[in-house]
């Protein structure tokens, strides 16, 4: 199989889909793999390491792109790409369609197959290949947070841990999956008092195992939300329903009732975000605007600002799925492999993810149907 990696476009972003040694397992099964120049360069790859790998360095994006059978992205395409792919093509990528009509209509135009990463799910619920970006997030909301909430950069002037005889900041946390989980462990790291509200009685309880000392663990509802947000100097939304837009659980009055000076990082914002306030998505170059007198950090690609521990973080994940795809064909690793059928959201002008359809308001064919007699 012929497969490109082109170097990312969406502002900042600084990852890469494919490491030199991924170039390399592939080569060495008898793939070709076409690397755009400077694409790795972001998390300090070089284009020798991908020439020594066995890849082939191409300077030119868009031939890269129309040539290849399977096309490995970490973010979505943008406009200026989509009239680059083509039918039939593999688009192997985190995509987020539920907030992208735009995206899904021309890979719908465009025949592509698209497989996202973030609906990639294996039988017990867990997005593996969302898995190792929601770790990397988490962790960077609360360095995001705590920066912003020094008052050179527009916060109250808390310091998340406080000192001796001061109390520390309140830092409340959306969701207890991964994102709120590795957010908990470095907020309460660094001294701050930490509340995680989650829905789901059995997560709450195995979080009451792993974390102690400084966090307490609140169950979800309106109630319990709006409390906590009016305390809150640090506000991180962590909340994900695989393919669906995220629902609004903190509203705008709720907003205004916080601590001017307070900040909200909403790591859901590829999802539509979980805060009404949260409109917008902002870019690393332009990452906050001020609302109601609270910081909003909206940053859609949070973990391009680690670029080289996201991409290696990122391509342990994938590999073994470009592999697959690569070795056997996209139909016969899909059938083969149900996790990676479930990240399957486009095919052949379709959309065949249920909850993706239902976030679209577009009509939905299961994929199998559409591969009867095939």
């Amino acid at each position: 199989m012929l497969i490109g990696v082109p170097r990312e476009i969406k502002d900042s972003e600084n990852r890469v889909a494919l490491t030199p040694a991924g170039a390399e397992e592939l080569t060495r099964r008898g793939h070709q793999v076409l690397v755009e120049a400077g694409a790795g360069s972001g998390s300090g790859i070089l284009d020798e390491e991908y020439e020594i790998a066995g890849a082939q360095v191409v300077s030119d994006n868009a031939s890269l792109i129309r040539t290849v059978d399977m096309v490995v992205k970490v973010k979505e395409p943008l406009p200026s790409e989509y009239e680059l792919l083509r039918p039939g093509q593999i688009l192997f990528t985190y995509l987020h369609l539920a907030t992208e009509p735009d995206l899904a209509g021309a890979l719908i135009e465009r025949g592509v197959t698209a497989i996202a990463y973030e609906t990639i799910q294996l039988a017990d619920g867990s997005l593996p290949l969302l898995k190792p970006m929601s770790e990397v997030a988490g962790r960077m909301a609360v360095q995001v947070g705590a920066q912003y909430l020094e008052k050179t950069y527009g916060g109250r002037g808390v310091l998340l841990g406080g000192v001796p005889g001061v109390p520390p900041a309140e830092v409340v946390i959306l969701g207890g999956g991964i994102v709120g989980t590795n957010a908990a462990k470095i907020a309460s790291g660094m001294g701050a008092h930490v509340t995680i509200i989650e829905k789901n009685a059995e997560r709450l309880r195995y979080l009451s195992d792993i974390l102690h000392g400084n966090v307490m663990l609140v169950m979800s509802n309106r109630y319990n939300i709006e409390r906590a947000v009016g305390y809150a100097d640090l506000l991180i939304g962590a909340v994900l329903i695989p393919g669906a837009r995220t629902p609004i659980l903190v509203t705008e009055d709720m907003v205004m009732a916080m601590k001017p000076g307070s900040v909200i990082v909403d790591i859901d914002v590829d999802q539509g975000g979980c805060i009404e306030t949260v409109d917008r998505r902002t870019t690393h170059s332009d990452p906050v605007y001020i609302k109601h007198d609270v910081v909003h950090y909206s940053v859609g690609n949070v973990a391009a600002a680690v670029p080289r521990t996201s991409t290696f973080a990122l391509t342990n994940a994938t590999l073994p799925h470009v592999l697959e795809i690569a070795e056997m064909g996209v139909r016969r690793a899909v059938l083969a492999n149900e996790a990676l059928a479930k990240g399957v959201n486009v095919i052949a002008g379709t959309i065949v993810h249920q909850v993706v359809a239902e976030a679209l308001g577009l009509p939905y064919v299961p994929l199998e149907e559409m591969w009867i007699g095939q």
